[in-house]
């Protein structure tokens, strides 16, 4: 299974689900570089997972198409307040303003509400799958943690003992992250009779 990710992090977490099912997971290089795709501009997740899955099947070879699956994951931080945002343009935002900036956004704010979202998709034998993951959590008042990557020093799961992602271990967030739900979806997808 080729995995169309630059993020180390993912990598680890879908190893670590896929493993057991007997697929080896790789992440997609081609010439020995991770290539670089267009990261379209859509509101869905789902629409950006199957548009980036499109683009790596276009640049795998035709002799090789049949012997291999594609694997790209989509995700992004809703916040209820802000009206979803970052939301589907969670990495670009990050980028820019970090998670300084979501403080400070939150600033004032009672309602600290939002949620994860994951969406896989799994291209192999011709058929596309799709699976989804959501945890909800609170926005915390302050960064804590160095663990995890992304907003996860700010992002307190409700499934949890009040720390934030980035204050927990690998396999204690991957048990209940978006990610770690979308990937068993998917998971359960595969091992399914009807696959």
């Amino acid at each position: 299974m080729i995995f169309v990710t630059g993020n180390s992090n993912k990598l680890e977490e879908a190893k670590r689900y896929l493993k057991p099912l007997g697929m080896e997971v790789e992440q997609m290089m081609i010439d020995g570089s991770i290539p670089e795709l267009i990261e379209p501009q859509f509101d869905d997740l789902e629409k950006i997972a199957i548009f980036k899955a499109d683009q790596a099947i276009a640049m795998i070879p035709e002799s090789e198409k049949s012997d291999c699956a594609i694997l790209v994951e989509d995700s992004g931080l809703f916040i209820d307040s802000l009206n979803g945002f970052p939301g589907s343009y969670s990495s670009f935002v990050f980028r820019k303003i970090g998670v300084d900036g979501i403080l400070r956004l939150m600033s004032g704010k009672s309602m600290k509400g939002c949620e994860y979202r994951a969406v896989s998709v799994l291209v192999i034998g011709g058929r596309t799958i799709i699976a989804k993951g959501i945890c909800r959590g609170n926005i915390s008042e302050e960064i804590s943690g160095t663990g995890g990557f992304g907003y996860d020093p700010i992002f307190i799961p409700e499934d949890s003992d009040g720390r934030t992602f980035a204050q927990m271990t690998k396999e204690e967030k991957s048990s209940i992250s978006h990610r770690g739900k979308s990937l068993k979806a998917l998971c359960e997808a595969i091992s399914s009779p009807s696959m």
